[in-house]
């Protein structure tokens, strides 16, 4: 199938670009055509974000949003900012002395999964076809070399490679100009940065785990509209960089969640069972008691900022939004700059499809609208946020984060660099602590299994693992004894396991069907011999409202 434009992933990015290219259709009389593929079941089944959402791209895209009804139901009407000194304690951080970035007047609490879903109805509704439950396994080049659409995964490939009586093959999506919207580490993404040597003299690409919870809580502990960010305990008890979120929506629900830097060097740390013992703090506590948890999930984020940020055009094509790393650490928000990254690719690659002289070229003039843009000076500003968190830690670093961004508006005339990938920065296990978790009780804190449940995560298990081993010796023979294997503990859905069988033999188990589609085991693993590729289209989690 043909099309003038593919978009890779149905996410804030690929959503507002679908939308920008049918408004510029409409608004020039030039038609040009839209298609969207989504690897999750459904539009928001695998968006997963805090979150507290900035509508200025929402702004910029629908002026009218109220009247037409986007989820935005929640504006923030307090902001609380607590260092927790241990198991027990915390000091409130006065508003005052918090980074600017950190407050949230004129922002709404959301679930981004909704606000996907009512930009997708948008964009059908001006024209754009969206296929759901197709996964671009590969991308098409043509032969200059350009990128040329993408190839969807191929259905009902049995584990032993023969096809089942549902076998359908993949189909070729032909474009003019593909825009890869995959999301934080999206593995096509990684191909074409790859391919086009597209992060020469940047930085590495810096990341963290973050993983959330939505609970139903008694009314009188919710205070709808409250942002609540913490840092220190647990993550700083076990030497690990990172914060946390608390976020009271409507319909008496809390969105709570954990960020834990990918930066840590210990491999014993779990950030799965530091989110567990963060919610048994006192000041967390206190609100989820008596409550019900009613969904989990769990998402890498792209937090390397400008420094890191790949070049985003290339012979046919273009990355945005968290495939290429627009998120802006400092406010600890991506959605409204994966949108205008999205809507100025929109209005680039609509004016090369319509012009005609260009099509299958580079778009260098994508460098040009982004350098021009607010999102460009915002990401500048806040440029040295994330690297002085690494460099000084959360206290010191936010400290800095104060004077740079408050007193001096993010134009000191220093950029600080941030060169060591987070795989890089494991140490032995012998040379480090080993972290004592407490079991889970039940209430607060719970197994992996469990959650994993609440993602409502499926996969067709009679399929190839789409978790690949570049040499499928490396788990046991070096990463076991080296690092004790660390993908046991830093996958948050229980994938990876170490088990013995009656032998005594110890074995490498990958357990598939748990994967919830994060990209940790792709980012974190220190020999970086994990490689995350697409599942069949409609597997993965199914997240209602996240």
């Amino acid at each position: 199938m043909e099309y003038d434009v593919v978009i890779v992933g149905a996410g804030p990015s690929g959503l507002a670009a679908a939308c920008r290219i049918r408004q510029l259709s409409e608004e020039t009389g030039k038609d040009i055509s839209v298609c969207v593929v989504e690897k999750g079941s459904e539009v928001g089944a695998h968006i997963l974000s805090g979150a507290v959402f900035e509508p200025r791209a929402l702004n910029e895209l629908f002026p009218d949003w109220k009247e037409k009804g986007a989820p935005l139901n929640t504006e923030v009407t307090g902001d609380e900012i607590f260092m927790f000194t241990n198991a027990e304690k915390a000091i409130k951080v006065p508003n005052a002395l918090a980074p600017k970035t950190m407050h949230n007047h004129g922002n709404y609490i959301i679930s981004l999964g909704n606000l996907c879903r009512w930009l997708a109805e948008q964009a059908e509704n001006m024209g754009a076809e969206i296929y759901p439950g197709f996964a671009a396994s590969d991308v098409l080049y043509n032969e200059e070399g350009q990128v040329a659409g993408i190839v969807t995964g191929d259905m009902g490939i049995a584990e032993d490679g023969s096809h089942k009586d549902s076998y359908m093959p993949g189909m070729e999506l032909r474009a003019k100009y593909t825009l890869f919207s995959e999301g934080c580490r999206g593995h096509l993404g990684k191909r074409l940065i790859e391919k086009f040597n597209l992060d020469e003299g940047k930085n590495p690409q810096h990341y963290g785990i973050g993983i959330k919870e939505l609970w139903t809580i008694p009314e009188d502990k919710h205070r709808e509209g409250l942002v609540m960010h913490t840092m220190g305990w647990p993550l700083q008890e076990s030497g690990v960089l990172g914060g946390s979120f608390l976020y009271h929506i409507e319909n008496n629900q809390v969105a709570i969640g954990l960020i834990t830097d990918l930066c840590y060097d210990n491999p014993h740390v779990s950030p799965f069972e530091e989110f567990q013992r963060y919610k048994t703090h006192p000041e967390v506590a206190k609100f989820l008691e008596g409550g019900e948890r009613v969904s989990y999930g769990a998402r890498a984020i792209a937090k390397g900022g400008l420094q890191s940020l790949p070049k985003m055009s290339f012979p046919g094509g273009l990355l945005i939004g968290c495939d290429a790393g627009t998120l802006n650490f400092a406010k600890i928000k991506g959605s409204h700059t994966a949108m205008k990254s999205g809507m100025l690719a929109a209005e680039v690659v609509h004016k090369a499809v319509t012009d005609g002289e260009k099509t299958g070229q580079e778009l260098a003039e994508y460098k040009d609208a982004f350098e021009s843009s607010w999102l460009y000076e915002e990401l500048n500003a806040q440029r040295n946020f994330g690297p002085a968190q690494h460099k000084w830690g959360n206290f010191v670093g936010s400290a800095y984060a104060f004077v740079d961004l408050n007193l001096f508006g993010g134009k000191l005339p220093w950029t600080l660099q941030d060169t060591k990938p987070d795989y890089a920065t494991m140490k032995p296990a012998a040379e480090c602590k080993k972290i004592d978790y407490p079991k889970p009780d039940g209430k607060l804190s719970f197994d992996r299994l469990s959650s994993v449940f609440l993602s409502n995560t499926n996969h067709e298990e009679d399929q190839r693992c789409h978790l690949t081993l570049k040499d499928p010796d490396v788990p046991m023979k070096h990463n076991l004894p080296v690092y004790d294997e660390p993908a046991q503990r830093y996958c948050p859905a229980g994938v990876y396991e170490i088990v013995e069988n009656e032998a005594g033999d110890k074995n490498f188990q990958i357990n598939g069907q748990n994967c919830v589609h994060c990209k940790t085991c792709d980012i974190k693993d220190p020999t970086q011999n994990i490689v995350w590729v697409t599942p069949e289209g409609f597997g993965g989690p199914n997240y209602p409202n996240m």
